[in-house]
């Protein structure tokens, strides 16, 4: 099939690599000449684990391509997917459909034959009415089909998510929308591809109330590390012995600094406003959007209480500053408050992420950014670990309690164990278990 893929940023690069893996014939299209230039060149724009060797192979064999006019690559396709940023809208809390809309009117005026166009960026409830209100404004005579897709591909993992689902939704609403979405998805059922077609508007919403229940799973957990602390408990535990509980699952049960990232803070902030747009408000999620900002600050907070009470003229060294790790992207991170709220208490900041630095500097103006973990701890009053990449996890303990001044060490993610990290001469502090001390 001839797909083309408007919008060549995370979801867009990724979908458009893996349906060329398929078998499809795919272009993506962006206007952002510099980042069309860089793709055509073999420079891929964005950290995925896999994705650069997708790339070049699909590329090589003439199954995928790159291009800044939509109107070629629009004419002839089967399928035409908007995977385009729907950003926040500035004190409003609602999606920023601008750019879908405005890619919508471009297709619109490049159809000439029979196309589904499918929205693949995540948009809020009735979004594809508009799109394809828009499309028959444009073109009336046009025969074209609206879809919705939503993707749910984790970062880090996204070229396994997508060739190996829990699940795809299609949201169609008529048969020829089918039939297409069908044949796209076709090279997955070898792999028992779970395809799930619903009604357009019900697809729109799975996206959104699937990310808003993992939300809600993190920041439970993450009040449930709040009053381990308080009365002795070991969160780690906690989350083991509720996990275990098949109806619930061990999934998204790690204690930590809050959830950030391109999905979830946008995502449940979106659901909230088209819920009270509707007037039946979502106030669980409300309560999640209040709580996940409040924690972050708090993560500061108890890097300072570790510290004394003070890390005024401290020099911290911050481990991990993405959202996640196998990522470069920094999206509504932890560290874009941890890190400046140490800073407004007078904390001189180190920090190291293997694949963040380049995306991070200009966010986190003042951080000393060091090429590796060791010569971001020398010298330092404390360690904190913001993000858990596997490559943190087995530190040469010994060499950092040489390296640092001080031996305050803040594990904002739980990779070490208490005992250990004080028999080493740490001072000991992660979330929702008790801290520790060298005996």
């Amino acid at each position: 099939m001839r797909i083309t893929m408007i919008g060549s940023g995370y979801v867009g690069l990724v979908s458009g690599a893996c349906f060329a893996d398929f078998g499809h014939h795919v272009v993506c299209v962006d206007k952002d000449e510099a980042k069309i230039a860089a793709l055509e060149a073999g420079r891929i724009p964005i950290y995925e684990p896999g994705l650069e060797a997708l790339v070049h192979r699909n590329v090589d064999e003439g199954r995928l391509s790159f291009a800044t006019e939509l109107q070629p690559a629009v004419s002839g396709a089967d399928a035409v997917f908007i995977a385009v940023g729907t950003p926040t809208r500035r004190g409003t809390g609602h999606a920023d459909l601008s750019y879908v809309y405005a890619a919508t009117r471009e297709i619109a005026a490049a159809l000439d034959g029979p196309t589904v166009v499918i929205t693949k960026s995540t948009v809020p409830v009735g979004t594809g009415d508009e799109v394809e209100r828009i499309l028959h404004e444009v073109s009336p005579d046009a025969q074209v089909s609206v879809a919705s897709n939503p993707e749910f591909l984790r970062e880090g993992a996204a070229i396994k998510d997508f060739k190996h689902p829990d699940r795809i939704v299609v949201g169609v609403e008529d048969d020829h929308a089918k039939a297409v979405m069908t044949e796209v998805y076709r090279p997955l059922y070898l792999n028992k591809g779970p395809l799930m077609f619903t009604r357009r508007r019900t697809a729109e919403l799975i996206k959104y109330a699937a990310n808003a229940f993992l939300a809600t799973k993190i920041t439970f957990i993450n009040e449930m590390a709040d009053l381990c602390e308080e009365v002795g408990a070991d969160v780690q535990d906690v989350a083991r012995g509720i996990g275990l509980d098949n109806r619930i699952g061990p999934k998204f049960l790690n204690a930590g600094p809050g959830y950030g990232g391109s999905c979830f803070p946008k995502d449940t902030l979106a659901l909230v406003k088209t819920a009270r747009d509707a007037e039946a408000p979502v106030r669980i999620v409300e309560t999640v959007v209040q709580v996940n900002d409040d924690r972050k600050r708090a993560m500061a907070d108890k890097v300072i209480k570790a510290c004394g009470g003070s890390v005024e003229g401290k020099r911290i060294a911050v481990l991990g500053v993405t959202f996640k790790p196998n990522t470069d992207d920094m999206r509504d991170a932890p560290s874009l408050v941890i890190v400046p709220a140490l800073q407004e208490a007078g904390a001189e900041v180190h920090a190291h992420d293997p694949e963040g630095t380049e995306q991070a500097t200009p966010l986190l103006p003042g951080v000393t950014f060091h090429d590796g973990p060791y010569a971001c701890i020398e010298g330092a009053d404390a360690l904190v670990i913001v993000t858990e990449w596997e490559r943190f996890r087995a530190l040469d303990l010994p060499r950092i309690r040489s390296l640092m001044r001080d031996n305050v060490v803040v594990d904002l993610r739980n990779i070490y164990r208490g005992p250990r990290m004080a028999d080493e001469g740490f001072r000991y502090t992660s979330v929702g278990r008790p801290p520790v001390s060298p005996t």
